[in-house]
């Protein structure tokens, strides 16, 4: 399951790469505008150093270096809520077809951002207590609360993947809870997990490879001032951005059509696919009955 959901997650990335830019090109102009105002702002008379604002080192003042830092958080924030309005434009033209409007922000994408924000305090709360515990027992077993110290991320992220389907959801207007996503997604939470590691590695060589890209084009051809080095400085968060919900958009979109029958040729799954899943929560669901009446007969003998 997680060779097909790679497989499959990749070959839909590169096959509707021009969807991506069909469905989010205004976003995109809106997120090299955005962040060529603050390269203009933030541009100090020398040039950046590094090439680009979000990369550059605080300053030494204290006052200065807080208020750099409360800018380059919003700035994070607005790069996040664009970015997120490209994979919802992306989610719905791969697997609704739909061509709307350029540029759209409204009470889908609330739903959305809230969803994506819930999703990131579960991951702290279900990480913390992990860690904690990791910690606790290290000293006492050795080994295997070490193994739990270094799992804990892994295990919070795969928890957290097993309630993800609700953001592709919010995205398409599907009212999937987050107990239905939990339903939805047994049997293939850690095939799920295991694929959102590897994009998230990819998206990370992607970034860096743009990243290393701009820098290289920039050094050779860009003055250090101007409005040519602010777009050069624009152009690394927001080519990072769209990376990151290109690829990420992808995974959510196989991964939901995987529950969702009626999307799975949109995506380049088969029918043959949606029913292996449907077989592994089936599996899933046999195998906690099991374990729960062998708990409640463990149970009851005990009491006799």
């Amino acid at each position: 399951m997680l060779l097909l959901m790679l497989s499959r997650t990749l070959d839909l990335a590169r096959d509707r790469l021009g969807a991506l830019f069909a469905a989010g090109w205004g976003y995109m102009l809106l997120l090299l505008l955005l962040n060529l105002a603050i390269s203009r702002q933030m541009m100090p008379e020398t040039g950046f150093s590094t090439g680009s604002y979000m990369l550059e080192p605080l300053p030494g003042e204290a006052a200065a270096a807080a208020r750099e830092r409360a800018l380059r958080t919003l700035v994070v924030l607005a790069n996040v809520a664009t970015g997120f309005s490209i994979a919802v434009a992306y989610l719905r033209r791969v697997l609704l077809g739909e061509r709307a409007f350029p540029l759209a922000f409204g009470r889908r994408h609330f739903k959305v951002a809230w969803k994506l924000l819930l999703l990131g305090v579960l991951f702290v709360a279900f990480f913390l207590p992990l860690l904690l515990l990791g910690a606790m027992l290290a000293p006492v077993t050795g080994p295997l609360g070490a193994l739990l110290l270094l799992a804990s991320p892994f295990i919070a992220l795969m928890l957290v993947q097993r309630l993800s389907l609700v953001l592709p959801a919010a995205a398409l207007d599907d009212t999937m809870s987050l107990k239905d996503s939990w339903h939805l997604t047994a049997g293939i939470g850690w095939a799920l997990a295991f694929a959102a590691l590897a994009v998230s590695l990819l998206a990370g060589l992607a970034a860096g490879l743009w990243v290393g890209l701009v820098s290289l084009i920039g050094d050779a051809f860009v003055p250090a001032t101007g409005m040519a080095a602010e777009l050069r400085s624009a152009l690394v968060p927001m080519g990072v951005m769209v990376i990151v919900a290109w690829l990420f958009g992808s995974l959510h979109a196989t991964a939901y059509a995987l529950t969702r029958e009626r999307f799975v040729e949109k995506v380049g799954l088969s029918l043959a696919d949606a029913e292996r899943a449907a077989q592994r929560r089936a599996e899933a669901e046999r195998a906690r009955a099991r374990a729960a009446v062998r708990s409640v007969l463990g149970d009851r003998s005990g009491r006799e």
